[in-house]
């Protein structure tokens, strides 16, 4: 299959439509349902379930989907790393990670490599350490940042500098709200959202649980905080999280309350062993460990 042939196979995924992903890659209706019926009959299954007013995908379709938006992203950044000028500084380094305030120092690392190189750009993603590790292993991203990774012998890594803590997200109504610190028993019979895999068997945050995690009244899981903020404060439960990402000064009806005793936790930069780097990224690396090292 070619690339063009994935390109618009997602148009079509989007459209839910040939009629309208034809209008909008500006060719003929009947040329753009001739060449799906030859993409499905490369691949050897059906992609669409057609509809009378919407196509869907079907589980093939789905798994294609997922891969056609991976290789376009990576032939893309490819592109764009062996089209970058010879004589100057140009292209894009791809971060992903978490959330968390350590990341100001990548951020500040960013922010050194374009006042010297204004042609160099950042593209940042989140999500959490199964998204990270899975682009990252398929070189969709430079750089991923994690929070205490269990095993990073598979990786170069850089533990950044500053370490975040655990704790409660919560209504500044709710009873939890008038202690200075939540303890394991306080959680025990609560409503509570943690992240995807804070609680996964060997998590520092499993592990100041103890027996209690197995009889915790989850009502729900999140990858990003912020997310989870919106649902505390639609009263659907406390949101187990890290400090200093979600605002709760001021006029907000949030509030934070750490653990106890507390769990503090680190965030590591990573990057695959025998990277072969464009020049933004290894500038970007090179200035990172600078800044580590100063701190």
């Amino acid at each position: 299959m070619e690339l063009r042939e994935l390109r618009y196979f997602l148009a079509v995924a989007q459209a839910q439509s040939i009629t309208k992903a034809a209008e909008y890659l500006y060719i003929s209706q009947p040329s753009l349902s001739k060449q799906m019926q030859n993409l499905e009959k490369e691949v050897g299954r059906p992609l669409f379930t057609r509809g009378s007013r919407k196509i869907t995908l079907t589980e093939t379709g789905t798994l294609l989907k997922k891969r056609a938006e991976e290789l376009l992203a990576l032939y893309e950044k490819t592109q764009a790393e062996i089209s970058a000028p010879s004589d100057e500084v140009a292209g894009e380094v791809v971060i992903g990670g978490g959330e968390s305030c350590s990341v100001i120092t990548v951020a500040r690392a960013a922010r050194e490599v374009q006042d010297r190189y204004p042609s160099v750009r950042f593209q940042f993603f989140s999500g959490d350490a199964s998204d990270i590790l899975e682009r990252l292993d398929k070189g969709l991203i430079d750089f991923g940042i994690v929070v205490d990774l269990p095993d990073l012998s598979e990786y170069h890594s850089l533990r950044l500098p500053l370490a975040d803590e655990w704790g409660v997200l919560m209504r500044k109504d709710s009873p939890l709200a008038r202690l200075d610190c939540v303890t394991a028993d306080d959680l025990t019979d609560q409503p509570l959202l943690c992240s995807m895999q804070s609680l996964t068997k060997g998590s520092r945050l499993g592990a100041w649980f103890g027996e209690r995690a197995d009889k915790l009244s989850l009502r729900g899981r999140y990858n990003l905080l912020y997310n989870a903020s919106l649902l505390v404060q639609a009263g659907m439960g406390y949101a187990i999280g890290l400090d200093k990402i979600v605002n709760t000064t001021g006029d907000s009806e949030l509030c934070f309350r750490p653990l106890r005793p507390p769990v503090r936790t680190h965030l590591d930069v990573i990057w695959k062993k025998y990277a072969v780097f464009s020049a933004p990224a290894q500038i970007f690396l090179d200035c990172l460990k600078k800044i580590i090292a100063e701190n």
